[in-house]
């Protein structure tokens, strides 16, 4: 049965076909799975079709500045990119935004820059909140004990501590049922800060709605990084 696309908002792409020949169990980039209801939209400058947690929306605001938005709250007409450095320098350089919108748009010198700062806040700001909720350890003993206890979907580890530790808990990460997502793109400092606190090498977030929604932002954040 060929996967179903709501199509509600005025900026959605055509119908996604089918496609013909593909590998069991294995999902065509930029194609549901079969069965799966979603909504996708079509990057600017790849043209490729991804749901749309998978994309970074941008709008212009009401002088004709395009502006990201993340959350995908902001009215106007969604202009959709992938998560890739390339798509996302290509669309500025280019002004593909003002192609896809079909209106003249000005395009910031620092979007790039100004996106990942915004993906690595909402990141950051996950991490705290999750902490907060309980829903978050940190310290390498209370990790090790959490990933022991197989209560980890997101591991963290800062990319300036000790490599010997990120090793024997990726190991043991490895060893799960269901491997968390391992994510190693912040500084002690910033997962620190994040947490309220001195700097922390690692930190684990148990499974739920925090892990969720920050394994999907940091996919968002690795592909502009390129990580």
């Amino acid at each position: 049965m060929a996967a179903s696309v709501q199509m509600a908002d005025p900026d959605t792409p055509p119908a996604v076909r089918e496609p013909g020949v593909r590998e069991p169990g294995v999902r065509e980039p930029g194609v549901p799975e079969r069965g799966a209801t979603t909504s996708v939209r079509r990057c600017i400058a790849s043209g490729e079709l991804r749901p749309k947690a998978e994309l970074i929306r941008f709008v212009a605001d009401p002088g004709g500045t395009v502006v990201p938005d993340l959350a995908g709250r902001l009215p106007g007409r969604g202009l959709w990119l992938s998560p890739r450095r390339e798509d996302l320098e290509r669309a500025c350089a280019r002004n593909l935004f003002a192609r896809a919108a079909k209106a003249p748009l000005r395009v910031p010198e620092d979007l790039p820059a100004r996106v990942e700062a915004l993906l690595s806040r909402r990141c950051l700001d996950l991490i705290g909140l999750a902490t907060r909720a309980g829903q978050a350890v940190s310290g390498y003993q209370r990790v090790a004990s959490l990933l022991a206890s197989g209560g980890v979907a997101v591991l963290l580890a800062a990319v300036d501590t000790a490599e010997d530790g990120r090793r024997k808990l990726r190991a043991a990460a490895r060893t799960q049922d269901s491997p968390p997502r391992v994510v190693e793109v912040f500084t002690a400092e910033e997962l620190g800060r994040a947490l309220g606190q001195a700097a922390r090498a690692h930190v684990a977030i148990a499974p739920g709605g925090f892990a969720e929604r920050f394994a999907m932002e940091a996919a968002r954040l690795s592909g502009l990084r390129g990580e």
